[in-house]
């Protein structure tokens, strides 16, 4: 009783303050953090595109803006290296690489959702924790594998060790799982098949989950740089990841060329976001994505 009666003291006092306070403070000291956050995201943004916008010899400068704008920065690196190519490149690989990873995540997560067979569990289980493996322990074992299949330094072998994405698989086979299962019992005892139910009754209800599942698909593959760094030998089949590591040398960097560069790189998804901003925001609310 004593412990209880010293937690609520505070409390009380401290509600007695809240009253004194005016109305819809809380609201506004949130806003107020909200900008200040807000401010720490985008500054670095900012900061990287004004510098691409500074001549030479005002790189390092401290001040917010440059009175002398040039675009030398943009022209160097245009013509340093295939920007526009591997600008090309990296949009192909991530615009083959999101529908079929959807794909194979629909597929299967379909079949652990709904069909039942021995191993189901293990099978599962170890998709599980082919995600929580890194990268760097299955690199090497896809490098000789692509390697025997005659595939470096091709855009072919950026897509393939991606056609399936552990992640996906699971979070679909989740959402399938939830779905009502007497709207499914209804649909087959109207003769409905399989593909007929998940293609026409399941996938359409699944739109709040998809379309944040592939804007994840999407930039993750956009700003892949490991698996491209092993595997491209020539900047006109590389994506511009690696582009932007030519401005980094023994000599020194870079800096005008590369963040003009990675203003160049940042400056699709940027875009997308911005034309897609209300159904991205939507869409990962609606599926629980945060």
């Amino acid at each position: 009783m004593t412990t209880d009666a010293a937690l609520r003291a505070p409390l009380h006092r401290w509600r007695r303050r809240a009253r004194l306070l005016p109305k819809g403070w809380d609201n506004a000291v949130g806003q107020v953090l909200m900008m200040i956050v807000s401010l720490i995201c985008v500054f670095p943004v900012y900061w990287m595109i004004v510098t691409s916008l500074r001549p030479e010899n005002e790189i390092f400068s401290s001040a917010l803006w440059s009175d002398a704008v040039s675009l030398d920065n943009y022209a160097y690196a245009l013509g340093t290296m295939p920007m526009v190519r591997m600008l090309v490149n990296t949009f192909t690989v991530s615009l083959v690489v999101t529908p079929v990873q959807l794909l194979t995540g629909i597929l299967a997560g379909y079949a652990f959702a709904r069909w039942r067979f021995r191993g189901a569990g293990f099978l599962f289980g170890a998709i599980a924790l082919t995600w929580l493996v890194p990268l760097q322990v299955v690199m090497i074992p896809n490098y000789l594998l692509v390697a025997r299949m005659g595939m470096i330094d091709s855009l072919g072998a950026l897509i393939l060790p991606h056609v399936a994405s552990a992640f996906a698989i699971m979070l679909l086979a989740q959402a399938m799982r939830s779905f009502p299962s007497e709207v499914i019992e209804a649909a087959r005892m109207d003769g409905a098949t399989h593909a007929h139910i998940l293609w026409q009754l399941i996938v359409p209800n699944l739109r709040g989950t998809l379309a944040p599942l592939a804007i994840l698909i999407f930039i993750t593959t956009w700003n892949e740089y490991f698996w491209p760094l092993l595997l491209t030998r020539s900047p006109e089949n590389s994506v511009v990841q690696i582009g932007l590591q030519m401005f980094i040398t023994a000599e020194g960097t870079q800096w005008g060329p590369l963040m003009a560069a990675s203003t160049m790189a940042s400056l699709p998804i940027l875009l997308i976001y911005l034309v897609l901003q209300r159904q991205v925001i939507a869409s990962f609310m609606k599926s629980g994505l945060r």
